[in-house]
């Protein structure tokens, strides 16, 4: 069975205009978002054997911050593809994993992380009603990476930051 795990980056800052979007950084509610990951992740014994990244600095900095959290080095493969990639483009990605790795982290971007969990899970559940940033969706696939298709995965796990703490909720307005 092929585990496929789903982390979106943790919430980045808009605080400097003239950044490009591929350089902005964590403000500091992604920061202990990413952090707080990174140990529910670990406290779940959840293992990889592949992690995918988009090499945004955002991504950058919430694999910072999970590992820290986590206790381990997650050693990523960076794909540009998977900078704001399209859930398409992300089943690509999946489709290409080698057969050798059975649990996967793909680290990215919303929307397409949340589409290419509609698009996979039979059903989505609390998915399907948002994806917040530093979310992590658990999908099982099949025998095979190629068996990711529409509606043939199963959505284990989705656990959102303020699951694991309150105050990593919406801001208020």
């Amino acid at each position: 069975m092929k585990t496929l795990t789903l982390l979106r980056h943790a919430k980045s800052g808009w605080d400097d205009m003239n950044l490009r979007d591929f350089d902005r950084r964590l403000n500091p509610k992604g920061k202990r978002a990413a952090t707080v990951m990174g140990r529910h992740m670990r406290d779940a014994n959840l293992a990889f054997d592949r992690v995918v990244a988009s090499p945004a600095v955002r991504v950058v900095e919430t694999l910072d911050g999970v590992a820290s959290g986590y206790g381990r080095t997650l050693a990523p493969v960076w794909d540009k593809r998977l900078y704001l990639a399209a859930a398409s483009t992300l089943l690509d990605v999946v489709h290409e994993l080698a057969p050798e790795h059975d649990r996967v982290l793909l680290v990215g971007h919303n929307p397409g992380l949340e589409d290419l969990v509609l698009l996979l899970a039979a059903d989505a559940g609390e998915a399907a009603d948002k994806y917040p940033t530093a979310t992590l969706a658990e999908l099982t696939i099949g025998d095979a990476w190629t068996d990711a298709s529409e509606g043939k995965a199963e959505l284990v796990r989705f656990v959102r930051p303020r699951d694991l703490d309150p105050v990593l909720g919406p801001d208020e307005e």
